[in-house]
């Protein structure tokens, strides 16, 4: 186990950025159509294919998910690694040839437009570039912190960054990978301390401890004074497992995975957030015993690698 999203075996994660305009994309690549389900919880997301991966949607599995900076215009990467996938004839069938196959690649995006970069692309942007760069980038080591989707990010007003964590339920693996530009504060007011301090695995953020007889009070280093409009954070990611689920159940999943948030930043799922998790499940480890309490202990272990990679991401960045 190394800690990463990566340990659940057939998963690959390609990672991109600019650093002139500061911005980011990370690539999610299964070996396989992986199934997936999605949870939006902030009140201005920004998103691609959640509909279709809705109860009364057609998709189940898909071929990728693309987390990306640069709000809007982050969506273009989506566009170019399904159009790079569908080249290769990684999709769904529709029709014979020469009907093209049509790759599902969900995505979600945060807002980094105001951190500073170099945002006069005119209309030319760089997301659909980064795109196939994260893609092409698959098969290299995956960095934490100042990389990928979380290049540009911040949390509250704070440095944020891309995080990931794993997390052993018995047989089964649970593990997260998360770019972090939250509202919100990732620390306990008037300390370096994380909220997310109690799930810390060795160190993996530092160890810092709140201080004794500590006492909240009131915050001052979330962005919420600085923004006057929707859209001007997020926290997103993928939550994923090797468990055999179904759609619903895995969506569940999805939806406890974003008590991780919670967990981790305060406060969490604003108006001004467009907080989305997708849950991805490979479905190579059978679950025993009663189907609600497993998952109910995997949503759990869900919610955890969340803070923990949410956090972990900000203390790399």
């Amino acid at each position: 186990m190394k800690n990463l999203i990566t340990d659940i075996a057939g998963l690959k994660i390609g990672n991109a950025h600019d650093g002139t305009v500061r911005t980011g994309v990370t690539v999610i690549l299964p070996d396989a159509p992986a199934l997936c389900a999605v949870d939006v919880r902030g009140g201005g997301p920004g998103t691609r294919e959640t509909d279709a991966l809705g109860d009364s949607g057609l998709i189940e599995r898909v071929h990728a998910i693309v987390l990306a900076g640069g709000s809007v215009y982050g969506l273009d990467a989506a566009s170019a690694v399904t159009a790079a996938l569908g080249a290769r004839g990684v999709g769904y069938e529709a029709a014979p040839a020469p009907v093209p196959v049509s790759p599902i690649v969900p995505a979600a995006i945060l807002f980094d437009n105001a951190n500073g970069g170099n945002k006069a692309w005119g209309e030319e942007p760089p997301f659909a570039r980064l795109g196939r760069e994260a893609l092409g980038a698959i098969d290299a080591p995956l960095q934490l912190g100042n990389a990928g989707a979380g290049y540009g990010a911040t949390a509250g007003l704070y440095p944020g960054g891309l995080g990931s964590a794993s997390e052993r339920v018995g047989d089964i693996t649970v593990a997260a990978l998360i770019a972090a530009n939250p509202v919100g504060s990732p620390f306990m007011p008037g300390t370096d301390c994380f909220w997310a301090w109690p799930y810390e695995q060795e160190g993996e953020f530092g160890g810092v401890r709140p201080p004794q007889n500590y006492s909240w009070q009131e915050p001052v280093d979330t962005k919420l004074s600085l923004l006057r409009g929707p859209g001007a954070a997020t926290v997103i990611g993928v939550v994923a497992t090797d468990a055999q689920l179904s759609q619903k159940e895995l969506r569940r999943l999805a939806v406890m995975a974003q008590d991780g948030i919670a967990m981790a930043v305060q406060p969490s799922h604003t108006p001004l957030d467009g907080d989305t998790i997708f849950a991805l499940s490979t479905e190579k480890q059978a679950m025993d015993g009663p189907r609600p309490t497993a998952i109910s202990e995997l949503g759990a272990a869900a919610a955890r690698v969340v803070a923990r990679a949410l956090s972990r991401g900000v203390y790399a960045a």
